[in-house]
């Protein structure tokens, strides 16, 4: 079973997000804040990050600069998905090492687990 660790501080879209991604059989990890985000990230070696950039502790980009440069966590794949969208951001995010950026307003659950799929997929 692939392990997705959703690093989000808003609960409400944690736990739909969860139900959603446990009826796609996968198993979910969930971190509240950037610090977590990243102890749990580098403990459980997930299949896939979904990361939020507006995280208390430490926000999107520390966590993805971090992630990329442990070696045990470089290569996860690590999906953006934030309120932000200006194109700063995004090339930003881009930057640091993300695969994907989705910006919550213009995706709904079937469509980000879609690209959680491919994602997977693609990588493994």
């Amino acid at each position: 079973m692939k392990r997705i660790l959703f690093i989000e501080d808003e609960e409400a879209l944690q736990r739909s997000m969860e139900d959603s991604l446990k009826a796609g059989d996968y198993e979910v990890l969930k971190a509240l804040d950037g610090e977590i985000g990243v102890e749990t990230a580098k403990k459980q070696h997930p299949d896939l990050i979904l990361l939020d950039l507006i995280l208390p502790k430490k926000n999107g980009f520390e966590v993805l600069a971090e992630l990329k440069k442990d070696a045990s966590t470089k290569n996860i794949p690590v999906m953006v998905l934030t309120n932000l969208e200006g194109s700063q951001d995004i090339e930003k995010a881009l930057s640091l090492g993300a695969t994907t950026y989705l910006v919550k307003a213009n995706y709904n659950l079937q469509d980000i687990l879609k690209k959680i799929e491919m994602a997977i997929n693609h990588h493994s």
